[in-house]
């Protein structure tokens, strides 16, 4: 039984209203920062703070920053008409003035009666050359002074919401924070300097400087710790369960591997060695594998996965690599099929196209066991599709296919090992926490033999040049792509610029010389537009964004991007990834409308500068931010309220170790250390994942 939220979190999940100060209004203001709970304001921690220590006036204190001095009440001035109630008084230097707009004037002369002392605390402006505090936070009398506190959070706000009000229902908040077991490791929590959970929420909102503010700061660091944990443990469970129907261990000879190897013009690079490595001892394990192998464009990730396929048909069974396109599959199975033959087993290639006597003969086959290694695209998993012995599924670009499709397929084969493969690279904290349930394998060395793309940026006002320099390099036996912006689907409009563009084309280098790719073709015609520019029957090739994954063509060098200011990093490193296939010197152009925005400068001087994939999507992390990188709605990223993915990447590494460890330990979250997990994934919300633990 996974239970229900344990009862001491019960006043952290009751309603706003409850909070002192909270009321309808207040709670509903609050609902627009996605605060509905006591615990959500926990975790909603201050992003300022204002520096209140009583000082000796507000004579050099510059304008926006706030200043607490005691003060001398000396006149009231009542504003005329709409003008502002004016209250002056004086420091120990200087005269000035606090205002307020429209006030009860009442109110005010007792708050501030000629003659009295008082502690005033707000935000210093100047106005008509004079000093002066509108609306001032804090007015008390000298004795009272200890109620200002010497730094005061700031919190994140929303219209009509106070910071008074905000404050307060925060401190409530923190008021009925309980003392809860430890759940992070005692060592890590003693090596880091860590306080308790408790402890760091208290401290976190109520910082004494402005270093307590910082990410680094030994509260702040746990608590974004403890959702990284969270996060991290249901990966875990989620891993656990993947696995938990034992995997069969298909540990081969190497025999057909070895064939493939004698067979290359080329030594595997290291990457690619340790990669096979991982995987062929992972398939050797009784448990099942789950690996994501992650290769930027060009790392050699197919050599990888069928060294893979090699290793489950050693063991006696067979593989399947899928690919999300018909052309995608057909390549692979067109790039694959002489190393199949020089290892001695039999490939085959399964898409829609396959009909009749052709499709039922290779079903036959398979269900038979004839065919080793099955290539194809989701067509195989129709109810028909049957394999003999399925030991392994290996599938490429992930993002393709979802998790239900990642079942079925587990349904084709008893404890089928499952190998996920990206081209998109990953910044190292994303990758843990997209796919932190499965193992991580990446590829970051190029093979040998493959030039390097030399890319220059181009201002689309020297058009005519690019369409001369494309003539000449077409007249010389070269092939490039031309790739317009991609916009929704739903707008035929950005067809237009791809199909205006062919046709300015072809009237500039002849029909027969230039194709048309673009999504809203039919898939045939498609088709057969990159197999004329495949064959090399047309020199340039026209398209959207279609191409953007996996197509192969040795002979293409050369690369044009228009608006190339308008597409994002990765997209733009996956389309120059087209080219540089072969040895010669390929070039990439991106073409852009000035004035180029300083962030849209800045990202295609970084692709000038570095092929590095991975430099690439760092710093496009840093520039974009997490959810923007992956786009939001099918990134499966956590909303984290306090850690930042962009500056914590070691913490994650840290995390999933631990809760992997902790799980290896303990199964079943029963110990002290695995109860006090469970009450952290109630507290964050993860407790969905303890209906993973198996049960007995």
């Amino acid at each position: 039984m996974t239970g229900s939220r344990p009862p001491i979190l019960f006043p952290l999940f009751a309603e706003l209203d409850t909070l002192p100060g909270v009321g309808p209004k207040t709670a509903k203001l609050l609902a627009q920062m996605h605060v509905t709970r006591p615990r959500d304001l926990l975790f909603t921690l201050p992003q300022g703070g204002a520096d209140r220590r009583l000082r000796e006036s507000v004579q050099g204190v510059p304008p926006g920053h706030v200043a607490t001095v005691r003060v001398k009440v000396l006149r009231h001035q009542p504003g005329t008409g709409r003008g502002p109630y004016r209250v002056q008084v004086e420091d120990a230097k200087t005269a000035f003035s606090l205002v307020w707009f429209r006030p009860n004037r009442g109110y005010l002369e007792r708050l501030l009666p000629v003659g009295a002392a008082r502690i005033v605390s707000g935000k210093v402006e100047h106005y008509d050359g004079m000093a002066q505090i509108a609306h001032p936070d804090h007015v008390l009398p000298p004795e009272d002074a200890a109620e200002i506190p010497p730094f005061e959070p700031v919190y994140p706000l929303t219209q009509g919401l106070t910071a008074k009000a905000m404050a307060k229902a925060a401190a409530g908040a923190v008021d009925r924070a309980p003392d809860l077991a430890e759940w992070a490791d005692p060592a890590l929590v003693a090596k880091r300097g860590w306080p308790g959970w408790r402890a760091a929420v208290v401290s976190a909102h109520a910082p004494d400087t402005p270093a307590d503010l910082s990410p680094r700061a030994p509260a702040r660091e746990r608590l974004a710790y403890d959702e990284l944990l969270a996060h991290q443990m249901t990966l875990a469970l989620a891993r656990a369960r993947a696995r938990a129907p034992k995997g069969r261990a298909s540990a081969g000879d190497g025999a057909l591997r070895s064939r493939v190897l004698a067979a290359l013009d080329f030594a595997p690079t290291g990457a690619q060695t340790r990669a096979i490595a991982d995987i062929v001892g992972d398939m050797a394990s009784d448990l099942r594998m789950y690996r994501l192998l992650q290769g930027d464009v060009g790392s050699g990730k197919t050599l990888v996965a069928l060294m893979a396929l090699l290793a489950a048909v050693e063991a006696g069974g067979q593989g399947v690599l899928m690919a999300p396109t018909e052309i995608l599959a057909r390549q692979h199975a067109e790039g694959l099929a002489p190393l199949a033959a020089a290892a001695g087993v039999r490939l085959e290639v399964l898409t829609g196209r396959d009909t009749g006597a052709a499709r039922a003969g290779k079903l036959a086959d398979l269900a038979a066991g004839d065919i080793h290694i099955l290539v194809g695209t989701h067509a195989v998993f129709q109810a028909d599709v049957a394999f003999a012995d399925l030991r392994l599924a290996v599938i490429d670009e992930q993002h393709r296919f979802g998790v239900r499709q990642r079942l079925e397929l587990g349904r084709k084969g008893d404890r089928v090992d499952v190998l996920v493969m990206t081209a998109t690279p990953i910044p190292r904290s994303l990758a843990l926490t997209q796919y932190g349930d499965m193992d991580l394998s990446v590829l970051d060395e190029k093979p040998p033999g493959r030039s390097p793309v030399r890319t220059a940026l181009t201002s689309a006002a020297r058009l005519d040049e690019v369409v001369a320099h494309l003539r000449r390099a077409v007249a010389e036996g070269k092939q490039a792509y031309w790739v317009c912006p991609l916009v929704e689907e739903s707008e035929a409009v950005p067809m237009v610029a791809a199909e205006a563009r062919f046709q300015q084309l072809r009237a500039a280098l002849g029909d027969d010389v230039v194709g048309l790719v673009h999504g809203q073709m039919p898939p045939e015609r498609k088709d057969a537009a990159m197999a004329r520019f495949v064959s090399g029957e047309t020199g340039v090739l026209v398209a959207t964004t279609v191409i953007e994954v996996g197509v192969n063509v040795p002979n293409a060098s050369i690369m044009v991007i228009e608006q190339a200011e308008t597409f994002g990093l990765a997209q733009l490193h996956q389309l120059r990834g087209r080219v540089g296939r072969g040895a010669v010197q390929s070039t990439c152009l991106l073409l852009y409308h000035p004035p180029l925005s300083e962030t849209a400068q800045r990202r295609l001087t970084l692709l000038r500068d570095t092929e590095d994939g991975f430099r690439i999507a760092e710093e496009d992390l840093a520039m974009r931010g997490a959810g923007d990188m992956i786009g939001v709605a099918q990134s499966g990223l956590p909303r984290f309220r306090i850690a930042d993915l962009e500056s914590m990447a070691g913490l994650m590494d840290i995390a999933r170790d631990d809760a992997r460890a902790l799980l290896a330990r303990d199964p079943e979250l029963t110990s002290e250390r695995g109860q006090a997990m469970r009450v952290l994934l109630w507290l964050t919300e993860q407790d969905k994942a303890l209906q993973l633990l198996r049960v007995g």
